[in-house]
């Protein structure tokens, strides 16, 4: 048996370092009764200790109460609870409400940015937003133009707000925020129209900036040290952003920090990844574009990086790195080590030591990847850490205004955001996948802030000679590089998963539909359809006593905005448009948040 602990709710690390972090936020995600984070805890876990609702009884789940947003476009994200109030947030324009839980989500009070709706056709894939924080009574919230608010968890009054970005170039938010010690830690997007990437703290009582950290261009504004940040174990190097680049390209080369962030309160180390670089067509930016694409570990007082890990040099398939790091302690081989485990959009699932960067795993975790035969993990070759680029598969190779056929995965990766769960009960990754591939025709086009900045036509389709479907369920063995078990899926699954001390893990589907499958054989327990499409990540709490399950539905998202936009042209939504088109016969737009629990 591999030893395993979870990093944000072992005793053992509470204990020894309990001034390295933001207590508050500690103690109540180490209770199960709440949720304060959209990670549920600092090491993106996604797994509860409560197991009131298990194995045996799932089937027994019935609707206790709903509640209706009020909007109709892609409900990413999930609840908070803390104490008796769950604080429920929408897509633009962004509502917040603080729902009462003793009086089965009776609203204690809502509040309703007015944002320009300008912002709206700026954001690449949907209105979406990936949800709140909590912390020291505040509830944090990043709205789609960039503004960052603290309010008043108890009134909904507004602390403070700042801006974080400016929309009329391209930058906007999808993405929710993270609490850390004394710090807010955020990010931006807006890669599609040639921003410059960011991560950014403020400071959690006044809002006021505490450091800002670019992930390209001068050492200097990328907080990197060229001696003392590393990768894959030596040192980057004076410039090693700049180098990577042509001209002045790293200016509007993207690289944006949309996804999701973890935190090691030992190491006082945030951990997130980047975005594409900008543009889509790589013939027009030639380099590694470093540091799109990147894993990276940075101080959370000072910003600057510990260590650097870049997964798809010079991308040339829109391969974001954004999403989730998630930490635990477990045994390779006879040494307990700290793990970070990353399933990237590419299709590989990477295991590194989160304290030195140092690459352990790097396998395909849907059996359709094609672009790269594999991740050279041979210390001794020039090539070590980087995939081995498939020529056939390759855009750049082929050229601008070539169409390359038949890539696996399509643009939006054997998984997305959708945000993956860890059990330590059963030392398995449980990962919401995509199962699609594409056609990309890169063309050659001019950089003009606040527009596109793309290049490329796509076509989406499901991955051939497989089961038909678009997406799969499945367990996975970080340190063995293995799948365990898979579940296939009509559409590809765009919601979060949540891993359950009861061994029951659930996920949503694009059709509507919760569900509960066994952790250990991934035999499906319990479904039920919700009036819209799963795009939101399954929580559980616990209320005067007892369990709960609770997620939004809301069709949208990449994969659903033919839906959420009313889009018709099957390249629109780049690309999604055609490839979802069967969606519309399973699901239609509303945005609702359902509540399950087990009969008196």
């Amino acid at each position: 048996m591999r030893a395993v602990h979870l990093l944000a709710v072992s005793a053992g690390i509470l204990g020894a370092v309990p001034a390295l972090a933001n207590e508050d936020v500690l103690k109540r995600s180490a209770n199960p009764a709440e949720q304060v984070l959209q990670t549920l805890d600092y090491a993106n876990t996604r797994y509860s200790k409560l197991d009131q609702i298990n194995t045996g009884n799932v089937n027994k789940l019935q609707v206790a109460w709903t509640f209706s947003t009020g909007v109709l476009r892609g409900h990413e994200g999930s609840p908070l609870v803390v104490g008796d109030v769950m604080y429920v947030h929408t897509p633009f324009p962004n509502i917040v409400y603080a729902l009462d839980l003793n009086q089965d989500g009776k609203i204690l009070w809502k509040y309703e940015p007015k944002q320009d709706p300008n912002v709206i056709p700026v954001m690449c894939c949907d209105t979406v937003n990936r949800g709140l924080a909590y912390a020291d009574g505040a509830i944090f919230l990043h709205q789609a133009d960039t503004t960052i608010v603290s309010l008043d968890a108890k009134t909904g009054k507004v602390n403070w707000s700042v801006q974080n970005g400016d929309p009329k170039i391209g930058e906007t938010n999808t993405a929710t925020v993270m609490p850390v010690k004394d710090k807010l830690i955020v990010g931006i997007a807006g890669a599609e129209y040639g921003i410059r990437g960011h991560i950014t703290a403020y400071d959690l009582k006044t809002g006021k900036q505490a450091w800002r950290a670019y992930n390209l261009g001068p050492d200097a504004e990328m907080k990197i040290d060229p001696e003392k940040t590393t990768e894959l174990g030596k040192p980057v190097g004076k410039d090693s952003s700049l180098k990577s680049w042509e001209g002045d390209q790293w200016k509007t080369g993207g690289a944006s920090t949309w996804g999701w962030y973890s935190y090691d309160p030992k190491l006082n180390l945030v951990y997130y990844g980047t975005g594409n670089p900008s543009t889509w067509n790589p013939k027009q930016r030639p380099g590694d574009n470093k540091w799109s694409m990147t894993i990276f570990a940075r101080d959370a007082d000072t910003g600057v990086a510990k260590w650097v890990y870049q997964m798809t040099p010079h991308d040339e398939w829109d391969y974001d790195g954004i999403n989730e790091m998630i930490l635990t302690d477990q045994k390779i081989g006879d040494k307990e080590r700290p793990l970070l485990t990353h399933f990237d959009r590419n299709g590989f699932g990477y295991t590194l030591d989160r304290a030195t960067g140092e690459l352990l795993v790097a396998e395909k975790y849907d059996p359709a990847v094609n672009w790269a035969t594999k991740v050279d993990q041979d210390k001794s070759s020039k090539t070590y850490g980087r995939p081995l680029v498939v020529a056939k598969y390759s855009t750049d190779q082929n050229g601008e205004d070539t169409n390359s056929k038949g890539i696996c995965p399509a643009a939006l990766g054997s998984k997305d955001q959708q945000p993956a769960a860890y059990s330590p009960k059963t030392n398995l990754f449980y990962v919401p996948t995509n199962h699609v591939c594409m056609d990309y025709e890169p063309f050659r086009v001019s950089y003009t802030p606040g527009q596109p900045y793309v290049g490329a036509t796509l076509s989406m389709y499901p991955a051939p000679n497989s089961h038909g479907g678009m997406g799969n369920f499945i367990a996975w063995d970080n340190v063995a590089g293995k799948i365990k078990w898979s579940v296939p899926e009509q559409f590809s699954v765009w919601s979060g998963a949540l891993a359950t001390a009861g061994d029951v893990v659930f996920y949503g589907t694009l059709e509507g539909y919760l569900k509960a499958v066994d952790a250990k054989s991934g035999k499906e327990l319990y479904k039920f359809k919700t009036p819209s499409g799963i795009i939101g990540n399954v929580m559980t709490y616990q209320h005067k006593g007892k369990q709960q399950i609770a997620v939004l539905s809301g069709v949208g998202g990449w994969a659903g905005i033919g839906l959420a936009a009313g889009l018709t042209d099957p390249n629109a939504g780049l690309g999604a448009v055609g490839g979802y088109a069967a969606l519309s016969s399973y699901t239609n737009l509303g945005g609702q948040l359902t509540v399950f629990t087990l009969p008196n």
